[in-house]
């Protein structure tokens, strides 16, 4: 793994690109599409939380989105989707823009992240199963792939069913 990727928020000029590192990272343009909803719903997209690494040489290499959704009735953040260039993977990319993105939301005062995603890769950043939290999705998932990470263990972790911005369509 390399650590050679800087990262900064999103800009204007930056949407053909992070379009182009999804339509890369996935086999289908869905994960570019819901980005392009979530952008487009003021009710979801926060400024400041979405969030790139580049190479040394300015190249978008990895994609990392926190928007908002809900947990019972109180604010929450959804991680995803996060995206790296094929060429990138597996040399911290999308650590580099998920470590961004996290940082960005505590600062901005947040403290709760839910991800639906991989039991063995989200844990490095600190998420634990959203069911410790009481926390659950409003879909059937296996319990491992649905995640909470409190970013201030001091303040209180709400409890209930995730409530996501309409674009994800559940």
């Amino acid at each position: 793994m390399t650590s050679s990727f800087t990262t900064r928020p999103e800009s204007a000029g930056d949407v053909a690109a992070i379009r182009e590192v999804n339509l890369a990272a996935f086999p289908s343009p869905h994960e570019a599409d819901l980005v392009e909803a979530l952008r487009a719903d003021p009710q979801a997209w926060l400024p400041g939380l979405s969030w790139l690494a580049e190479t040394p040489g300015g190249d978008l290499a990895g994609y990392a989105l926190l928007t908002r959704c809900h947990v019972g009735d109180a604010p929450a953040l959804a991680l995803g989707p996060c995206a790296v260039r094929p060429e990138h993977q597996r040399r911290g990319a999308g650590s580099a823009a998920i470590r961004a993105a996290l940082r960005a939301a505590a600062e901005q005062g947040e403290n709760l992240v839910v991800v639906l995603g991989h039991a063995e890769y989200y844990p490095r950043f600190g998420f634990t199963p959203a069911s410790g939290y009481g926390i659950r999705p409003p879909f059937e998932v296996e319990d491992k792939y649905m995640m909470a990470l409190a970013l201030d263990p001091a303040r209180p972790v709400p409890s209930g069913v995730i409530r996501y911005a309409a674009a994800f369509g559940v």
